[in-house]
């Protein structure tokens, strides 16, 4: 079983469309504590009762018949640490950002979510022996039009930040920091750089990981029987 656990309900439609697009043979659920996001979001930082709530949330999902995908950035690292069996769907899209260029821009409609995108960013880029340059671009204007169920005000509300910002300054690669955020790539098209989201890159990748273990576990399995038989 693979299960996606979000902390905002809106992205349960995103996944579940990309699930059955790009893995539709693998068994899926989804988990939405949004209460999580809540208080990270009025701290602006994880905070030691959000820590504690995302560890007694996925406790029982990391089981061993289990495969979860953390769909929020701005708790990633934190759900990392729950175990292997768990993924933070936006390693895979800062894996692609560190490899396309040197200046990366972050963007974000939550400020929790920058610096776990910044860490997550230049800790890959340690690791690879690449140096990069981060910078922050928020845009607190947006997050109130998806909380009314706005999402073209919201995919605008970014697109129009990122095109005011291309236009001022230089970047090789843009991502957006938020699995919500992914609306406006569309819009983005006509950047001078790329705009990657999460979402897609996260599916694949979790999907990748799930067929793989799943591939181990029938080989041991099957090597087992022969050893019995």
């Amino acid at each position: 079983m693979l299960t996606l656990f979000h902390t905002a309900a809106s992205n349960v439609a995103l996944f579940d469309a990309l699930l059955k697009q790009l893995a539709p043979d693998i068994p899926a659920r989804h988990v939405v504590d949004e209460a999580i996001l809540r208080e990270v979001r009025d701290a602006g930082a994880v905070t030691p009762a959000a820590i504690a709530r995302v560890r007694a949330a996925l406790a029982p999902l990391a089981d061993p018949q289990s495969f979860v995908l953390c769909t929020c950035s701005s708790i990633g690292g934190l759900a990392e640490q729950a175990g292997e069996r768990v993924m933070r769907v936006d390693r895979p899209m800062a894996e692609r950002a560190v490899s396309l260029g040197r200046r990366i821009a972050i963007a974000a409609t939550l400020q929790s979510t920058l610096a776990p995108t910044q860490a997550l960013i230049q800790d890959i880029a340690r690791q690879a022996g690449k140096p990069r340059e981060t910078v922050a671009l928020f845009i607190p204007s947006a997050w109130p039009l998806i909380e009314r169920g706005d999402q073209a005000g919201y995919a605008r509300a970014i697109a129009d930040r990122l095109a005011e910002a291309c236009a001022r300054d230089r970047f090789d690669v843009i991502v957006l920091a938020q699995a919500s955020m992914a609306v406006a790539e569309p819009l983005c098209a006509e950047l001078p750089c790329p705009v990657l989201s999460s979402p897609r890159l996260g599916v694949e990748a979790a999907a990748r990981a799930y067929r793989a273990r799943l591939s181990d576990t029938s080989s041991s399995l099957a090597q087992s029987n022969l050893v019995e038989s």
